[in-house]
């Protein structure tokens, strides 16, 4: 089978707003029957084979407003 994707924020983190941390980048790869992992861009494609798993882990949303701490 050959898995596409075709996605954003792999490589700028989603931006936080009003002093909140950005978000975290996202990212994809394939872990192959025989225990190695081959990792894919933003816009990449992969021959994959019985027992392969596809992995993405999506972008992290940015936060908002700067984190309060109390001494």
């Amino acid at each position: 089978m050959t898995a596409v994707i075709v996605s954003s924020r792999r490589n700028v983190a989603p931006f936080g707003l009003d002093g909140g941390e950005d978000g975290a980048a996202g990212q994809q790869w394939v872990e192959r029957t025989d225990g190695s992992r081959t990792e894919l861009t933003g816009t990449d494609r992969a021959e994959l084979t019985p027992g392969d798993v596809f992995v993405i882990q999506t972008p992290g949303g940015g936060g908002y407003g700067a984190s309060s701490t109390s001494e």
